[in-house]
């Protein structure tokens, strides 16, 4: 029988230490080096799609409404999704609202704490019906002057393209922060556990999830908050440009992470009720937690609770 080895590393990319968990037969130098390129994926994507660097190939493109813009493969994959989830909601998860986002305070860069050029955009509405994107010659129009936030789906797309440097290992985990994906087992040959964050008490568990094969993510209202208004938190509501309150955090369990990361924003925005039917009309699982700390889940969603 093959010797096992577990490796594990961590960086700090997209606000976030990303850490990588890796166990297989494979050699230490083989599994470094897959851990290697998975970072790289995360900078590659990141390079693309922060809103908050000024020489980010997504801040560029605001400066050039009315014009088709190519893009890299990478960007265009996170547009193309961010606007048909935004098609499902109806609007309610809108990748437009990065205006928005900056005129509450959420602008800083996490490295440099530096705030980029504030761009000349007017005051007029906007919603992801104010771009379109043409797969054919992969390039991107905005039809208005508008900023784009990628930050409910990048993170995910980054972990999805870290999981293809990894393939062909027995297992691996890959932690970017609340948005995880597991292969495989992992070094005890058991199902990967995931803890899902207790709301209002950092460091402890509200519940543990046992998955293979499965990407995790969490959206939640005590991530980041307005350094001008506690109150605030960075899940707006596109329609009322506030907070969501209903809810304290949503996980959502699904085939890749692109998918999972934009639906736990998404049934954060859209509350309980709707939130749990989209996931249902979806076959996707889904855990809620309430500003009461009452918890709903999907049908299935038990099946990944580990007890």
């Amino acid at each position: 029988m093959a010797t096992m080895h577990s490796v594990t590393r961590s960086s700090i990319c997209m606000d976030t230490v990303i850490t990588v968990q890796c166990v297989s037969s494979h050699s230490r130098e083989t599994i470094v080096a897959g851990i290697e390129r998975a970072f790289t994926a995360f900078r590659s994507v990141e390079t693309a799609c922060s809103r908050f660097d000024e020489n980010s190939e997504l801040r560029r493109l605001s400066l050039k409404p009315g014009v088709a813009q190519p893009v890299s493969a990478v960007l265009f994959e996170a547009l193309r999704f961010a606007r048909q989830l935004a098609e499902t909601t109806e609007g309610v998860f809108d990748p437009t609202v990065g205006e928005l986002l900056e005129r509450k305070g959420f602008a800083r860069h996490y490295l440099t704490g530096c705030t980029p050029p504030p761009l000349p955009f007017p005051s007029t509405p906007v919603s992801y019906r104010d771009f379109t994107l043409d797969e054919q010659d992969r390039t991107v129009t905005l039809w208005k002057p508008l900023l784009l936030d990628l930050g409910a789906v990048a993170k995910g797309l980054a972990v999805d393209w870290a999981n293809k440097e990894l393939e062909g290992h027995e297992g691996y985990l890959i932690n970017a922060g609340g948005d995880l994906l597991a292969h495989g087992y992992n070094e005890l040959g058991n199902p990967w556990r995931i803890g899902i964050r207790h709301p209002h008490q950092p460091g402890q568990q509200i519940r543990t999830l046992q998955i293979s094969d499965m990407a995790v993510c969490t959206s939640g209202s005590y991530e980041r908050r307005s350094p001008s208004d506690d109150s605030t938190h960075h899940l707006l509501d596109p329609y009322t440009e506030a907070s969501s309150q209903e809810l304290l955090s949503c996980t959502v369990v699904a085939p890749y992470a692109m998918l999972a990361d934009g639906l736990s924003t998404a049934v954060f925005l859209l509350g309980q009720k709707r939130g749990l039917q989209l996931l249902e009309t979806m076959n996707i699982e889904g855990l809620v937690i309430s500003s009461a700390q009452d918890i709903a889940t999907t049908t299935q969603m038990r099946r990944f609770l580990y007890e």
